[in-house]
Formats: C-alpha cells, structure tokens, sequence
C-alpha cells in the first residue's frame, strides 16, 4: 500500500512453557494507512496479541519476531524501551476493551487525561487541563467540568470507554488500536462510541485498527477486514464484500452471526479443519 503507515512482514509472537512453546500469532502479513482496518476472529485467535505486539507490549518471556515491522518508516523491532516511550502514547495509542481495568481507580479522570499532555506534549498544567476538557467534549460527554472531576467508578460504562478514547487520544497519535471497545457496552452506547471513533478517525486522519469478534459491527463500521484463526490471518477483504469471502472459515463466522434482513430458526456452526493451522 502506498504512504502506509504501519508494515507487517511474517510477524510471529511465541511463548515458551514448559510443554513447548505456544505460538500465539503466526506469520501475520499486513498494511495499513489512514483508515479503518479490522481484525476479527474467535476468542483466542491472536487478535489482541497482535495488537499488542505493535505496541511493544508483549510481557517476558513473549518472543516478538518479524521479517519487517515498521511505523511511518521507524523500524518497531529495533526500538528500545526508551523509544518505545516516545512511540506510545505520543504516535501510536491503544485503546483496551474494559475501562476499570486500565484506569487508575484512585486518581480522577482529568488528572489521568491530563497527564498525557504533560508527558507527551510538554504543555503546563493549564494548558493540559484546557485540552483535557476539550477533549472531553470531542468525544460527547455532557458536563466535561463535572467529569473531570470525578473518579473512575462514578462512571457508567459507556462514559468509561470514552475517556478511555479521550486519553489515548490528546496527543494526537497517527495510530490508534482499538481492542474491542465496544464489547461490553449495549447497542445505543456501541454506536455512539462507534459514531465518535468514526468521526475522529475522518477528521484527524489516522489508521484505525479494530479488533473484535462482532463481525457485523466490522462490516459496516471497517473499510478492510483481517480474519484470523489460531494466529494466523487466513483472509484479508474488503469489508462490504464478507458476504463473498473465499476462505469457509469466514464463511462459516458469517453464516454464524444473526441478520435482521435474513432471519433464521437456526445459526449455522463453525465447523473447523486442521489443516487451516499448517
């Protein structure tokens, strides 16, 4: 792809145990440039691993290899921890799929919003509080003052998700990660979530990754589709032609998912071959 931003050659992510290693991304291939790539796949299939991986956040003794990994022409397997600090937060952010455990629970939100900008950008405390408020008013929370104040468990889920989005957001990264962000919210709060990532997306010209499991959300919401199945990516489509995919593990996750436009007595199940893991 043309001005990618992030190239992807055979990156593979290996644990070691004790019976053997556990290969949890295998020979994973992709690009990505300023637009809405997603990764789908059942729970276990390296989509979060992968994403991770990007980021430099596969914990020891994790094994991160890959022919090429490159972000805007940086080479990631060369990084050290300190470039890592400059990369994430700054222009590469991931957002994770359950806001009560990436909060800090006894700091309130401005202050964990707000130090992202003192971190990252260098601004003084004002001026980190007045983009942190503004930020909060891009992704639609009501009363950004009283919010800013308060602590992580006085808010809904949904309203957690969008500082999560607020925060990796601030610095205005050209990357962001978003791990199954709407998993845990019910449908009006999904598409809302959904609706502001879109616009954010469109307006500051970033790549998206979206990693989940609900294919008809990435169908509709995504520009490319990643399929994976026990780490590897068996195929890569054009998000409005899922309903033409080759591979029958695609097929099969589509065929799986329930349509209001094609209703039936019975979901199809996924019947899985061996073969797909050589």
């Amino acid at each position: 792809m043309s001005g990618a931003l992030l190239v992807v050659e055979d990156l593979n992510v290996t644990f070691p145990g004790r019976t053997g290693a556990t290969r949890a991304v295998r020979n994973a291939s992709f690009t990505l440039g300023r637009e809405r790539l997603g990764i789908v796949g059942e729970s276990g299939s390296g989509k979060s691993t992968t994403g991770r991986a990007l980021l430099g956040l596969i914990p020891r003794p994790g094994i991160v290899t890959a022919r090429t990994m490159t972000y805007a022409g940086e080479d990631l397997l060369k990084c050290s921890e300190r470039d890592w600090q400059r990369l994430r937060g700054r222009r590469m952010s991931m957002v994770l799929q359950d806001p009560k455990y990436s909060l800090n629970p006894v700091r309130t939100v401005g202050r964990q919003i707000a130090e992202t900008c003192l971190l990252h950008l260098g601004t003084s405390h004002r001026e980190a509080e007045r983009r942190t408020l503004a930020m909060l008013e891009a992704v639609r929370i009501r009363n950004p003052e009283v919010v800013y104040h308060l602590h992580p468990h006085q808010l809904s889920g949904g309203m957690g998700q969008r500082v999560m989005i607020a925060m990796m957001l601030i610095a205005e990264p050209d990357l962001l990660i978003a791990d199954e962000p709407t998993s845990a919210l019910d449908v009006t709060v999904q598409n809302e979530v959904l609706r502001i990532l879109d616009d954010l997306v469109s307006e500051r010209g970033m790549g998206l990754i979206f990693i989940s499991h609900n294919l008809t959300v990435v169908s509709s919401f995504c520009d490319r589709v990643l399929v994976m199945y026990g780490g590897r990516i068996v195929e890569e489509i054009a998000a409005r032609d899922l309903h033409n995919a080759r591979h029958p593990y695609t097929r099969a996750l589509v065929a799986s998912a329930p349509s209001l436009d094609e209703p039936r007595a019975k979901l199809a199940t996924v019947t899985r071959d061996p073969a797909w893991l050589r």
